[in-house]
Parts: structure tokens; C-alpha cells; sequence
């Protein structure tokens, strides 16, 4: 079973299809499974989780003071702007797991250091939105320190959906399965990169959304 496991829908201030229209991508590209982790945003859940298309495990993608984690499995919101361990903590108290969003990327990434010095229950290893270079080093230090894995394209229109996938087992029937399979090791991550003209555009774009936005992470 493939799944996209970072996904934006228009819940998240950047984000531009809407959750209907993110099923139905994921559904034309053969996944079975996604995570819809809107920034610092867990309305989607609510309107996804009954589609009866594919399997949602609920998703978040936290701003911590020191860069993105993602969060899986959670019943609640999580806050923002709290320190990386505060906010690790607050994802295992809403009954979730706490993975390194893109760890090696400029910006948003929380770097090696906040990576190794806190105790995430795992990394995303590949990411479709990260260079090749970033990969390569976000799926080494995984395996490195032992950590399972994650994947996804961290598409923000769905036609990117799919850039950024894992491959769980086929008899994955629930998103508590899901959860439990990648927490076992049972995912298989792969993705593409983004190139070096889009990083730059990337980061362009990114310096320009921070100054308006008060000199505040996304």
C-alpha cells in the first residue's frame, strides 16, 4: 500500500486544494493511505476522516520554537511556539508520535543538533519538497540513531500528491494500523527532490512570507 504521509490542504495558510479534492488526487494516483498535516492545523481530520476512500491518520504539522515536527495519531490540536521537547511531550499526551519534519532543510528544518538532542519516535526520511542532498541526510541519520521513518511529498496542491510516499503492507486496514506499522518499521520510504532553481525560489518566497509575517516562523 502506498501513502503520502505530509500532506496541505487549505487549512493550512499555504495550502490550496481543499480536502475533497486531495482525496480524490490520492485515490488517482493509487495511494491507499495519507496524513493531512496542515500547518499548526488540525481541522482537516474531521472532514476527512469518513471518506471512505482512502485511510487518513490524523495529522499535524507543528511550528516549534526551534523548527517542524510532524505529528500522527493525535486526537487534539497541538500548540505552537513551544520548545521542540514541550512540544514532543504534548504530542505524546494526545496520544501521538513525534517525527522530524525534513530535519536538514534551511528555514523550517530543525537541524541535527535539535534532531539528536531530543527524543523523537522517528524522522521523515524523504520528503519531496527537500533537496536530494537533505534526503540522503535525513535518511542516514535515521538510520544511524535506529529511528523508524516517514515519507511524503509535502504537496501543497494536489497535483503533487504522491512526489513523497512510504509503502506500508498491503493488509493495512486502519490508520491505528498504519501508525503501528511505521512505528514497527514496516515502511519503506521514497521521493523525489527538489531541483536547485526551485530551492532557490523556495527560499526567496520564504524570506518574503516571514517578513510579513512579523518576523514569525509559518
Amino acid at each position: 500500500m502506498k501513502a503520502d504521509l505530509h500532506i496541505h490542504s487549505d487549512f493550512s495558510n499555504d495550502g490550496k486544494s481543499t480536502v475533497e479534492e486531495i482525496i480524490e488526487a490520492a485515490v488517482d494516483k493509487g495511494l491507499g493511505c495519507i496524513s493531512i498535516t496542515d500547518h499548526n492545523s488540525f481541522e482537516a481530520y474531521a472532514v476527512a476522516k469518513d471518506n471512505g476512500k482512502v485511510i487518513v491518520i490524523p495529522g499535524i504539522e507543528v511550528s516549534s520554537k526551534e523548527g517542524h515536527i510532524l505529528a500522527y495519531g493525535i486526537d487534539r490540536d497541538i500548540p505552537r511556539d513551544m520548545t521542540v521537547r514541550e512540544t514532543i511531550d504534548a504530542i505524546h499526551e494526545a496520544g501521538g508520535v513525534a517525527f522530524a519534519a525534513h530535519p536538514y532543510r534551511w528555514w523550517s528544518g530543525l537541524g541535527e543538533k535539535n534532531t539528536l538532542s531530543n527524543d523523537f519516535d522517528g524522522i521523515e526520511a524523504r520528503n519531496g519538497r527537500s533537496t536530494a542532498s537533505g534526503n540522503r541526510r535525513s535518511e542516514a541519520l535515521a538510520e544511524r540513531i535506529g529511528k523508524p521513518v516517514s515519507a511524503g511529498s509535502d504537496a501543497h496542491t494536489a497535483e503533487f500528491i504522491g512526489e513523497g510516499i512510504v509503502e506500508f503492507p498491503d493488509d493495512i486496514k486502519t490508520w491505528q494500523e498504519a501508525v503501528n506499522a511505521l512505528m514497527e518499521g514496516k515502511a519503506k520510504p521514497s521521493s523525489g527532490n527538489r531541483r536547485a532553481s526551485t530551492t532557490i525560489k523556495y527560499g526567496v518566497k520564504s524570506i518574503v512570507e516571514w517578513i510579513f509575517r512579523g518576523f514569525k516562523r509559518m
